[in-house]
């Protein structure tokens, strides 16, 4: 498995519609951020400090059981294309796509566990499983977790716990997270109340690709705000009971659409589903709004001979960094939304044809 085995795949594990409580999540992540003692902080560090870090995250992955199956991979050696598709793969985030040097990632052959090194912490561990398993992404995330602490010293401290860069990181150092499709309450105009509720338990809801991102395609990410004095799991049973009322009122909201305004909704997905079959030229933020409308009529029952894992999948090879990929040359906008249209005109014929 290598660098260009995992870009060239396009469907990745979390993109599975087959998941608890796939109509409505997405995926659910659990990362782990991480130290070692004694060496400072990433954003402190002189080079050889972090290339220290650098060898024993390396010397880790070699030695220990649990994690020789990772594939490393230097984002120095990696062109910033690739480095952009691991962002939109949700395997690294954006700010680990920049600053290549001394900063590596290692990722699973499956892509449900990757670990950034060098990012804001020395390690950071995630764990990315399709639909509503925030347990599962728990569990996954702290066996790598023991097998990298078997192999070196973290920063920890009795009182505190974990020790990280960021103050709002110490303690458990975990950030659990659920990426939810909300098209039916945002379509009502409720989303903006069910998410400002959220908010006062203690979950931040974030963009498409975490922190500092906009939310499109009605995808929002919902993660835990508090990291110290909880144990890892009431974190996680938090977030997922939050989860599920959003999920109820979701749905909720889906099947009055259906029982009320059937017509307009039928109008709304064929009409997405029309342009998505036959559009020439197609922005990434249009296709994830007509994506988002397509996967609704799924969800309802409106379109029963379309695959919502087909639908995962376009929201993320029809991004630009993907599709220059695909196309195997770097394309200006006009022709990225003239490739993207017609990728996703393949993706559907083929689907039809059963190809």
């Amino acid at each position: 498995m290598s660098l260009g085995d995992i870009i060239d795949r396009t469907s990745s594990a979390w993109m599975q519609a087959d998941a608890p409580s796939a109509d409505v999540v997405l995926s659910s992540r659990v990362r782990l951020a991480r130290n070692i003692a004694g060496v400072p902080f990433p954003h402190q560090a002189s080079e050889a400090d972090l290339a220290k870090v650098v060898e024993y995250a390396q010397k880790a992955i070699r030695v220990s059981k649990g994690l020789t199956d990772l594939v490393v991979i230097r984002l120095s050696e990696t062109p910033a294309l690739d480095r952009q598709i691991l962002v939109e793969k949700h395997l690294i985030s954006p700010q680990h796509a920049q600053g290549a040097k001394h900063r590596l990632v290692a990722i699973r052959p499956d892509e449900t566990v990757s670990v950034m090194v060098n990012e804001e912490d020395h390690l950071r561990i995630q764990a990315l499983l399709p639909g509503l398993q925030l347990k599962e992404a728990l569990r996954l995330a702290s066996q790598v977790d023991d097998a990298f602490e078997g192999a070196v010293d973290y920063a920890f401290d009795d009182r505190l716990g974990y020790i990280t860069a960021c103050p709002t990181n110490v303690g458990t150092g975990l950030r659990a997270s659920v990426m939810v499709h909300l098209p039916a309450l945002t379509t009502t105009g409720q989303v903006g109340r069910v998410l400002a509720t959220v908010s006062n338990v203690g979950v931040a809801v974030r963009g498409l690709y975490g922190e500092g991102s906009e939310a499109t395609g009605n995808v929002f990410q919902l993660s835990n705000q508090v990291t110290l004095g909880r144990p890892e799991v009431e974190l996680v049973d938090n977030l997922a009971g939050v989860t599920k009322q959003i999920i109820d009122q979701e749905r909720s909201v889906r099947e009055k659409l259906v029982r009320e305004r059937r017509d307009q909704l039928e109008d709304k997905v064929n009409r997405a589903y029309g342009l998505l079959s036959h559009a020439r030229l197609m922005t990434s933020q249009e296709a994830l709004g007509l994506l988002s409308d397509v996967r609704l009529g799924v969800e309802a029952g409106l379109l029963p001979d379309v695959e919502a894992k087909t639908l995962n999948e376009l929201m993320v090879i029809t991004q630009p960094a993907y599709l220059q990929r695909i196309m195997g040359r770097e394309l200006a906008p006009h022709e990225r939304d003239v490739r993207r249209a017609a990728l996703i005109r393949e993706k559907i014929r083929a689907r039809k044809e059963g190809r």
